[in-house]
């Protein structure tokens, strides 16, 4: 075979070759893994929670007056939780927990009929260490004294309607107060253990002394030879 055969042949046989290449199909690169869905959650699993504007009733602790200049802007006023608040039957917050108030603005009494006012606002409501924020006002108003006859008296008689006052504010112990939640609270219950059933015990059986059992000695017993009667002899 010449020089030129065989270089026709493997040119030959390298174009056969890159052919049956080209027509081979290119690998395929694994597949990546799907990534899983994400459950579906069915139910509420989240702790029961106090939400905001939930109400809450309070009560005063004393009595808010503004006789005698009694009462100052800023003044601390002491509540307590006038009904339980429950959550699923329990109760969170019972009755008698300590909250808190404080007067906002204050009116006294004064000539010209000028009658008493005050106004306060809830601040919060304390259970245990934590003190749960809340909302809420409470606020009273005294009567004007005279009305008509203190206008009467200013144009008849200036020094009368001057000494003419009106009613002092007033609130008495007890007033109710609403106060409503400002931020969720969330709650974590306690679990509630059933009582264990109480069992009954059957009574025990009556003992029978072996004294009363036994027979007396000498005492002769029914049925015995004692008792039966001897032939009568003709």
């Amino acid at each position: 075979m010449t020089v030129l055969s065989r270089v026709l042949m493997g040119a030959l046989t390298l174009s056969i070759t890159t052919a049956v290449c080209a027509q081979e199909p290119a690998p395929t690169p694994p597949s990546q893994p799907a990534s899983m869905p994400v459950p579906l959650v069915v139910g509420n699993n989240a702790p029961p929670m106090l939400h905001i504007g939930h109400e809450i009733a309070l009560r005063t602790l004393v009595e808010l007056t503004t006789l005698k200049k009694a009462l100052a802007v800023g003044q601390r006023v002491p509540l307590e939780v006038a009904e339980s608040v429950m959550i699923n039957g329990q109760v969170v917050i019972p009755v008698g927990t300590p909250a808190m108030g404080e007067i906002t603005s204050v009116r006294n009494k004064g000539m010209w009929g000028k009658s008493g006012a005050f106004a306060g606002r809830v601040l919060y409501v304390r259970v245990g260490d934590r003190q749960i924020r809340v909302s809420g006002t409470f606020d009273d108003k005294g009567h004007a004294g005279g009305g008509a006859a203190v206008a009467t008296s200013a144009i008849v008689f200036l020094p009368a309607g001057f000494f003419m006052t009106g009613t002092s504010a007033k609130l008495p112990i007890g007033t109710p107060v609403k106060s409503f939640l400002e931020e969720d609270v969330p709650v974590q219950l306690a679990a509630v253990t059933a009582p264990a059933p109480i069992q009954a015990v059957a009574p025990a059986a009556p003992v029978t002394p072996a004294a009363a059992l036994a027979p007396a000695a000498g005492k002769p017993q029914p049925g015995g030879a004692e008792d039966t009667p001897a032939p009568s002899k003709i």
